[in-house]
């Protein structure tokens, strides 16, 4: 039995890469969503509506990148 070392030190490092990228995108989802900072409602001329929607948004564009990287990661398993 033959085991190719790189081919199997390239996966490990892709898939390290990988699952570090998702948890630093969804830890910034959450970040997002427990509340602004506190010089975000001190800009003159912001609404409260867009100070609460900029992190919303933030959250939810990190969460979207998040799915999008399982969910390629699941087509590359079922598919090949």
């Amino acid at each position: 039995m033959n085991i190719d070392w790189g081919a199997l030190g390239e996966v490990f490092v892709v898939s390290f890469g990988a699952a570090i990228a998702v948890i630093v995108l969804f830890s910034l989802g959450i970040r997002a969503l427990a509340g602004p900072g506190a010089d975000a409602t001190s800009a003159p001329g912001q609404t409260a509506e867009k100070v609460a929607l900029r992190p919303a948004l933030a959250a939810a564009l990190c969460f979207l990148a998040c799915a999008v990287v399982v969910g390629y990661g699941l087509y590359l398993i079922i598919v090949k």
